[in-house]
């Protein structure tokens, strides 16, 4: 499996779990320290930028993966410090680093793509939100972070390639700055990963909410095709 965004605060906590799982992970990363990091736990790892079509082309089709995890951002790890700037940032990577994972997906031979969007960029309306709900990007007032959400979702979507898109609640726990929930459709970042993990056992394509239950997000669709639940937790020692 190939993971782009293999250091980020999720993939962090979502590598473990698909080595545990059997697969073969190659972890890629636009720092050389976090490369080296990687390598260190077990994790082949190699070094890209994701705004680079031909070394994200080559790191992909080198490695020649079966499944592509598509959990990059470019965020500070404390999520509490996220201004505009920043938002900017990731809405572009969202744009130009998903097409670049997908070129390579489909020069690859990759069978399915995993990838992280958001669950809290809804466009106003009847609570909780489901997946099939109108997304803030569809208005003509759109803010380039919501633009960046939706070139991210058409892309992945349109590929020949079967896909998922996991639509993640505001993240809190190890990595993000917050120990706790910090506004509507938290998620434990724990739970989140467990999700895309879940994701790469069985043969499931789709746009799924990943968020606990708290009246903004519906998450019948993650519960019942996927087993996931938001209160799942890595096993102490």
């Amino acid at each position: 499996m190939f993971v782009a965004g293999a250091f980020g605060a999720i993939g962090m906590r979502l590598v473990p779990m698909l080595l545990a799982d059997g697969w073969t992970v190659m972890g890629m990363t636009r720092s050389r320290q976090r490369a080296e990091s990687m390598q260190g736990l077990g994790v082949a790892a190699v070094q890209a930028d994701a705004s680079d079509a031909d070394s994200v082309r080559s790191a992909v089709c080198d490695f020649g993966p079966d499944l592509l995890m598509h959990q990059l951002t470019d965020l500070p790890r404390d999520l509490s410090k996220l201004d505009d700037r920043a938002l900017e940032r990731n809405a572009a990577l969202r744009k130009h680093g998903t097409r670049n994972l997908v070129d390579a997906a489909e020069a690859a031979g990759v069978t399915r793509i995993i990838a992280q969007s958001i669950a809290f960029d809804y466009a106003p309306g009847r609570k909780p939100y489901r997946e099939t709900d109108l997304l803030a990007g569809r208005l003509p007032s759109a803010s380039p972070s919501s633009l960046g959400v939706i070139s991210l979702e058409d892309q992945v979507t349109s590929s020949p390639i079967p896909s998922v898109i996991l639509r993640y609640g505001r993240l809190y726990g190890p990595g993000t700055g917050s120990d706790r929930p910090w506004g509507p459709a938290a998620v434990h970042i724990d739970a989140a990963a467990h999700a895309a993990a879940l994701c790469a056992r069985i043969e499931v394509a789709g746009v799924y909410n990943i968020a606990e239950r708290d009246g903004e997000v519906d998450t019948t669709c993650a519960e019942d095709q996927l087993g996931w639940n938001a209160n799942w937790r890595p096993p102490v020692g």
